[in-house]
């Protein structure tokens, strides 16, 4: 190895993660110098980013968490090209350092995550890096939080989707996963019919009106039609209102009042890979 031994190259390949050949040919390209050698390798994630840059990152990961006392959650995704990557152990493994990253600091924003610091880089620099010893485009492309009394996370097999509940109060976990599992599985847009955003219910109407003179129907009706379509897109769209997946004789209100009749969803959030 040019005087460049097996203990070098191993010491390399644990600071860097990168691979034995790409250690060795650093550490012989420096001269032996360790610092130079993971800049040459630092520089390499950076070239292949740039000519991966243009690529596709479909793939990847939606993992979420919570803090130790259950308080506050987040949930990152860090994107790949394939599938093969992102079932890599050592992929899911740098995705979950970030997100532990977020746990621990609380960032305001995606950008805020990208400027702290992993093993005395930034996340942007360490997934630049991961780039080189990947050889695939990647991207930090979302990250959100949540604060309550209780939040609980749920993470779909295959880590392609992704929710976290914010309760007010302290309650069973398994309630909150079934929360959780909702969300995941029926998509809500909001919590209640009151948070639904101005500009998605006014859609809705105009939708409801255009299906109505489409379908032939008086002018004069139309808005009672809208109406009418209105409250069926609550009912399906709207946490609460929405059917109990598990025993679809009930609501999720009427879940949450046997549960405990105090118990409230403060707020959801939900990713996933496949929308």
């Amino acid at each position: 190895m040019s005087g460049i031994t097996a203990t070098e190259v191993s010491r390399l390949r644990k600071v860097t993660g990168a691979g034995m050949m790409d250690c060795k040919n650093a550490l012989q390209e420096s001269d032996g110098d360790f610092n130079k050698a993971i800049e040459i390798i630092r520089k390499k994630g950076q070239a292949i980013a740039n000519k991966r840059a243009d690529r596709e990152a479909r793939e990847g990961v939606v993992i979420a968490k919570t803090n130790n006392n259950d308080t506050k959650g987040a949930i990152v995704v860090l994107n790949c090209e394939t599938d093969f990557v992102a079932k890599n152990d050592s992929f899911v493994k740098f995705a979950e350092s970030i997100l532990d990253k977020a746990i621990s600091e609380n960032p305001d924003s995606l950008e805020d995550l990208k400027k702290l610091k992993i093993e005395g880089k930034t996340i942007n620099d360490k997934v630049t890096e991961q780039i080189g010893i990947i050889g695939e485009k990647l991207t930090l492309s979302y990250y959100d939080k949540i604060e309550s009394r209780q939040v609980i996370p749920y993470i779909h097999p295959g880590n392609k989707l992704a929710t976290l509940v914010g309760l007010n109060k302290v309650t069973d976990v398994q309630v909150g996963k079934n929360l959780a599992m909702q969300v995941a599985a029926m998509n809500p847009v909001a919590v209640d019919k009151d948070d639904v955003p101005p500009e998605i219910i006014e859609n809705e109407k105009e939708i409801g009106r255009e299906q109505a003179r489409q379908e032939g129907r008086p002018e004069n009706i139309l808005d009672k039609i809208a109406e009418g379509k209105l409250n069926k897109f609550f009912k399906e769209s709207t946490l609460l209102n929405q059917d109990y997946t598990r025993d679809n004789k009930k609501t999720i209100r009427q879940y949450l009042q046997e549960s405990d009749s105090e118990l409230k969803v403060t707020g959801f959030i939900r990713y996933s890979l496949n929308d």
